[in-house]
């Protein structure tokens, strides 16, 4: 009698077990094109080259959840960067995103390397999606986009509101401390964005860099129309980095068709002007194909390259008052 009252409590509990398992999900996207680069440096013409990222920067990810109970979620999020073109991983291992956290009425709290504050109004407001060349991830060069050793919080939607804090410390025994303290605020209501976000990092002892950014979106019908304006003021004097971008897409069907004026500026008086255009054509939910050619114009003295994604920063002048372009075709296709 006792072993049938201990099966019947073993099974009963069955459901209980079965619903604190985390749910695991794989996910990535692959991406590779052909490009046609031009650095327009002195003696060097186009090269012919194959890229991976230029879309969207090729990935693998696992993240998964767990319900702890009473509206309390356990959540974790691993990626790595994958480099088509040549098999490698493209940075750390999961160099993009490691993180683990809680989740719940509270809203989100995550530790680990995450996406930095500026970096999400950045996203939310890239005509180009962070891709197809001339995207505003050029800022990065120069902005913080993850933040290593860092705590992060992201709010609930509060009347379309989210607020996003973060600290990164810098683990440095003396000052400066390298740590960095961030926020950013983002609005969502129907087809409008707004967003801005702030920095200050402790990077050398005679005083703190801050960046900002902010940025908006409205999308009405077929057409998107995104822009943003990013900041890095180093401490020193002429360091002040400002880019700027306005852009517009257009949807029919499985077409959509892009065009975006970026503008990179440094305090020394060095200028870039690019004009970005792109198509892409859903083949399915999952795969699209996609052109791209942009072009950049930099002042006599600026060299300013063409980004796309994290992993392609190329064409990149190397000589002052050189004029990149690059034009592509590739293929993409998440799971």
């Amino acid at each position: 009698m006792k072993f049938k009252c201990l099966a019947a409590a073993l099974l009963s509990s069955l459901p209980l077990f079965a619903h604190a398992q985390t749910n695991v999900t794989i996910y990535g996207v692959m991406d590779a094109a052909i490009a046609v680069e031009n650095t327009d440096n002195p003696g060097e013409g186009h090269r012919t080259v194959i890229n991976s990222g230029n879309q969207s920067s090729s990935r693998i990810g696992f993240r998964g959840t767990e319900d702890l109970g009473n509206g309390l979620k356990a959540l974790f999020n691993i990626e790595a960067g994958v480099a088509l073109d040549t098999g490698a991983a493209d940075s750390n291992l999961f160099g993009r995103r490691a993180v683990v956290g809680l989740q719940g009425d509270f809203g989100t709290l995550t530790v680990g390397r995450e996406y930095s504050p500026i970096a999400a109004v950045a996203a939310a407001t890239d005509t180009l999606g962070q891709g197809m060349f001339g995207s505003n991830l050029s800022a990065f060069s120069r902005l913080t986009r993850r933040l290593a050793n860092s705590v992060n919080y992201k709010s609930n939607s509060l009347s379309g509101f989210t607020v996003n804090a973060a600290y990164s410390t810098g683990e440095k025994a003396v000052d400066p401390s390298g740590d960095l303290m961030g926020a950013s605020v983002e609005y969502k209501n129907g087809g409008l964005y707004l967003g801005a976000g702030y920095h200050q990092i402790e990077r050398v002892a005679t005083g703190d860099d801050k960046e900002w950014g902010a940025g908006a979106g409205y999308t009405f019908g077929a057409f998107e129309v995104k822009g943003n304006y990013l900041v890095a003021d180093q401490t020193g004097p002429n360091n002040e980095y400002k880019n700027a971008n306005i852009g517009v897409a257009y949807t029919t069907g499985p077409n959509k068709f892009f065009v975006n004026f970026q503008q990179q500026k440094i305090e020394t008086g060095a200028k870039g002007n690019t004009v970005s255009l792109a198509y892409t054509y859903n083949l399915s939910k999952r795969t699209n194909i996609y052109t791209t050619y942009a072009q950049l114009r930099n002042n006599g003295r600026g060299v300013f390259g063409i980004y796309s994604s994290s992993t392609n920063v190329t064409p990149a002048a190397t000589a002052l008052g050189a004029d990149p372009s690059v034009f592509t075709l590739g293929v993409r296709h998440s799971f």
